[in-house]
């Protein structure tokens, strides 16, 4: 089996043709000639390979999936043009009917927004659940659940759920286990290794790399048994859609990745562009450098902030006093990705901080070549009530960092001159007392 660094460059492609180009050739076409009727009717009823239309694949976009699933060690995957989309589909795929998910209290807010408000409008019901009590996960099971939903590394607080526990519980009652690993990326783990059944990526964040465009994709483990024609209908049994045959029938093992792109991208048509597709695919070429470098970064500015006067904890399981700590360390030794959070002694000094950093930029994405800034509580959780702030644990004191690429000397400097300015300007009753921050080797 290839290594990630080399699968992330190889798979899904091999140069052909004419000119044998060595990179992905990039195809901007909406439709694509058959040549025949035969062939065309074919096609279209789903019973030969082949691509109809960009709305539903892609020769770019196909080596992107290619190469996701190849990373994840999955059999099948559908790009989407989001993130967002990704998650959407991966679950509506799953819960037609409507039916019912358990999912972590602990999401990004815009997977919230998307679970506590559409979701509900389609009327599907929606269990948050704490991801570190797997019996609150069982509890919270129902006849019609048909999904685990959570995220292997958490958005922002770099919390590590004990996925095989979890993927466990939700295996002995039938139901798919469906992760998000966004965060971590296939560099640093592989979900579908350690219980879940299909993993979904916002491709925008480390996979791309570099912030330039959108995407998603949801990648099918192959293995989970959608066999049950009472659970799974849309999958196991014959429908008028696919002339009378089932999913199942036809596609095998690929029925559920098959669902997600005739169904629901078809008709929803939240497609991956060829162009974003080939962006996409050149910066997953150094995804396995990049992961090695920003955990270089991640672990010398949690050790830097850490002791500072202005920063009341360090939520990253690099340091010994996060309370998974030992379980990152055993399931992620390469490390968990771009995010950490900071929480300030006081919520007051968001702004000043923030304000006074050069460097880092105040931007709502992660995952990319530079460091970026964000308050969860007003920009990318804001629409979380106050008891779900809670729940999640995101104090308004909580500041987001992704740590980028550049050198961390500048990072680590950048940082100290907003900490202590916004200390200096508001000293305040009960405040910390400005002390220096100790020096952190960046070797």
């Amino acid at each position: 089996m290839a290594q990630q660094s080399t699968t992330a460059i190889h798979a899904g492609y091999s140069p052909g043709g004419e000119h044998r180009p060595l990179t992905v050739p990039l195809y901007p076409s909406a439709a694509y000639e058959f040549t025949s009727h035969a062939d065309a009717v074919e096609k279209f009823a789903l019973r030969q390979a082949g691509f109809t239309y960009s709305r539903t694949g892609n020769p770019t976009v196909a080596v992107f999936e290619q190469r996701a699933a190849a990373l994840e060690g999955g059999a099948h995957a559908v790009a989407t043009a989001t993130g967002q989309a990704a998650v959407a589909l991966s679950l509506l795929a799953l819960t037609q009917g409507p039916r019912h998910l358990v999912v972590s209290n602990q999401l990004y807010g815009g997977t919230v927004d998307l679970l506590t408000d559409t979701f509900h409008d389609f009327g599907i019901r929606v269990s948050f659940v704490d991801p570190d009590n797997p019996d609150a996960w069982q509890a919270a099971i129902e006849p019609d659940t048909r999904a685990f939903f959570l995220e292997s590394v958490t958005n922002p607080l770099s919390t590590v759920p004990d996925l095989p526990r979890l993927a466990a519980i939700a295996h002995r009652h039938h139901i798919p286990v469906v992760v998000d690993n966004t965060l971590a990326t296939p560099a640093n783990f592989r979900p579908l290794q350690h219980g879940a059944d299909i993993v979904v990526h916002s491709a925008t964040k480390a996979l791309a790399g570099h912030g330039q465009v959108l995407g998603g994709v949801v990648i099918d483990g192959g293995g989970f048994d959608f066999s049950d024609a009472e659970r799974w209908p849309q999958l196991a049994r014959g429908r008028e859609r696919y002339a009378g045959s089932s999913l199942l029938e036809r596609h095998g093992a690929g029925a559920y990745a098959m669902l997600v792109r005739s169904k629901f991208l078809h008709d929803l048509g939240p497609t991956l562009s060829a162009a974003s597709a080939h962006s996409i695919l050149t910066g997953m070429e150094t995804l396995a450098v990049r992961a090695a470098a920003v955990q270089h970064n991640v672990q010398l500015l949690a050790r830097f902030l850490a002791p500072h006067p202005a920063v009341a904890r360090v939520h990253h399981p690099s340091r010994p006093e996060h309370r998974h700590h030992r379980r990152a360390a055993a399931l992620f030794p390469r490390g968990t990705g771009s995010v950490l959070a900071v929480q300030l002694h006081d919520a007051a000094l968001v702004p000043a901080v923030i304000d006074r950093l050069q460097v880092i930029a105040l931007a709502a994405n992660i995952g990319d070549t530079r460091t970026m800034v964000a308050h969860p509580a007003t920009m990318t959780h804001c629409r979380l009530s106050a008891a779900q702030l809670a729940e999640a644990g995101l104090d308004p004191a909580v500041l987001r960092l992704s740590v980028g690429l550049e050198d961390p000397a500048d990072l680590i400097r950048d940082l100290d001159h907003a900490l202590n300015a916004a200390l200096a300007e508001r000293p305040g009753p009960g405040a910390p007392c400005l002390a220096p921050a100790p020096k952190v080797s960046i070797a």
